[in-house]
């Protein structure tokens, strides 16, 4: 007996659904639905709530501390030219960790309950609704957890007193990604590197998804070898 496959309804909250189309997530969650008005995840209001990110807030919350590692930096006797070397590096060091988490992490193949359901909630919602402005940046309460083991990478690969810069320059790398991200999607570059960022971007959401995980920077696709053909990213124009 073959059993019923299992239908998401789109009218109710979904986060608890998706689990439950086991192997045929990674199929339903990358047939994007292109809508301005997003899906509501949780019936809970509160957690609804903190799902909802502007974009605006990821300057307005992040630059006040890259602005703070950065003095402590020249406090601690640094010079700006030293201080903007450790930013540069930091900034770096954030697009191969962007790299990274995008394609090992963030396109994870899972197929039981719970790994489908950690996967909508960390990705899989913005492969799905692409176009979903209030899900496009990281909630920032999630991006405080994750400044922690950031911090402590950087502690184990720099000096007592260049840790502070660097995790400046890798978190200002990071809100230069979320704007940026935000930019690709609901903005409308008219000429380059904007336009051509934003025709790769689309070419990964719409084309090759498991191609062009670069976001800020096609640095690393070129490196590993995730790059897509040029054909295919003219297609997406």
């Amino acid at each position: 007996m073959v059993a019923e496959a299992f239908t998401v309804d789109l009218n109710k909250p979904l986060v608890f659904q998706v689990g439950h189309l086991g192997e045929q997530y990674q199929e339903w969650v990358h047939q994007p639905i292109v809508s301005k008005e997003g899906p509501r995840l949780f019936a809970n209001d509160l957690l609804e709530f903190l799902t909802r990110t502007e974009w605006w807030a990821i300057p307005l919350i992040w630059l006040p501390v890259v602005c703070w590692c950065l003095t402590t930096s020249i406090q601690m006797g640094h010079t700006l030219s030293e201080v903007a070397l450790m930013v540069v590096f930091g900034i770096c060091l954030w697009t191969l960790i962007e790299y990274i988490m995008h394609r090992f992490l963030f396109h994870i193949n899972t197929k039981s309950y719970w790994t489908n359901t950690a996967h909508y909630l960390l990705h899989g919602i913005h492969h799905k609704h692409p176009t979903d402005g209030l899900r496009l940046v990281f909630p920032p309460a999630a991006a405080a957890i994750l400044c922690f083991p950031f911090w402590n990478l950087i502690r184990l690969i720099t000096t007592p007193t260049t840790t502070h810069g660097v995790f400046g320059g890798g978190l200002l790398g990071y809100v230069m990604y979320d704007c940026t991200h935000y930019y690709l999607h609901h903005g409308q570059p008219s000429s380059d590197p904007g336009k051509h960022l934003k025709k790769y971007h689309l070419n990964h959401h719409f084309r090759i998804q498991n191609k062009g995980f670069g976001i800020t920077s096609t640095l690393w696709d070129h490196v590993f070898g995730t790059l897509p053909s040029t054909k295919t990213i003219d297609k997406s124009s």
